[in-house]
């Protein structure tokens, strides 16, 4: 579980999260959803430690982040598990050394037990011979998949999804979904996703958080976003056409 308490952040004179308080559960998939400039990216990249925030506090698993020592913000982010929206994989590496590059950063693992956990995740997000293979020679949605099991090498503990359909077809963006969802209940990580996909809301949002302006202006589950009655959420929910349709 991760929880943030009253936190707010500004660039310069910009007022960027203003007194956000929420929880983020373990074994559910926990969405973060907003316009663009409304704050999301920017509390996704607070809860992660790429911003410090201004005032507030961010718990995880009752831990104070906020006052750790440098060693033990460390071992935080050694449970954390990273998908970017590009996957950021390298292209001069093999898709077995992506994987393995998290293993070798951070843990004593021989070549062999580096080789394993890798084989095994890359089973995991069903990717098979595909080891010697570089980024440049593979499809969006592997590029996805093997981001994902780079994320999970370390046995993740919170899983961060950074709009992880950006660039996707909507049938491989359903396989990513689905796969998201079926590791964080499997691996019981607490999942934060930040995106714009509402097919994606609506088919794995367990929990969904609305930021508007900055603030934290709607929560409640992919079942109930479709009945609020809340106007700054419907803007956003049924900004197209087939969305509109369905409110009807």
């Amino acid at each position: 579980m991760i929880e943030v308490q009253n936190i707010s952040k500004a660039f310069q004179n910009k007022q960027v999260l203003k007194n956000v308080s929420l929880t983020f559960e373990q074994g559910k998939t926990n969405l973060i959803i907003g316009r663009s400039g409304s704050g999301k990216t920017v509390l996704m990249k607070c809860l992660v430690g790429l911003e410090e925030i201004d005032s507030g506090k961010i718990f995880f698993d009752d831990q104070n982040f906020q006052s750790m020592n440098f060693l033990e913000k460390k071992e935080i982010r050694k449970k954390i598990g990273m998908l970017f929206q590009g996957s950021a994989l390298f292209d001069s590496m093999t898709v077995e050394e992506n994987v393995i590059f998290p293993l070798s950063m951070f843990t004593n693992q021989t070549e062999e037990e580096k080789r394993d956990r890798a084989n095994f995740c890359l089973q995991r997000v069903k990717l098979a011979n595909v080891n010697h293979l570089f980024p440049s020679e593979l499809s969006g949605g592997m590029k996805k998949r093997v981001a994902i099991a780079r994320a999970i090498s370390m046995n993740s503990k919170y899983l961060f999804c950074d709009e992880p359909n950006s660039g996707l077809d909507p049938q491989t963006s359903i396989v990513i979904d689905n796969l998201i969802k079926e590791l964080t209940v499997e691996y019981q990580m607490t999942t934060i996703v930040n995106t714009h996909d509402m097919n994606s809301v609506i088919s794995m949002g367990d929990k969904v958080a609305f930021i508007y302006e900055g603030q934290l202006w709607w929560v409640g589950s992919n079942e109930e976003i479709l009945k609020s009655d809340n106007k700054e959420l419907n803007e956003f929910v049924y900004a197209t056409e087939i969305l509109k349709k369905l409110k009807k």
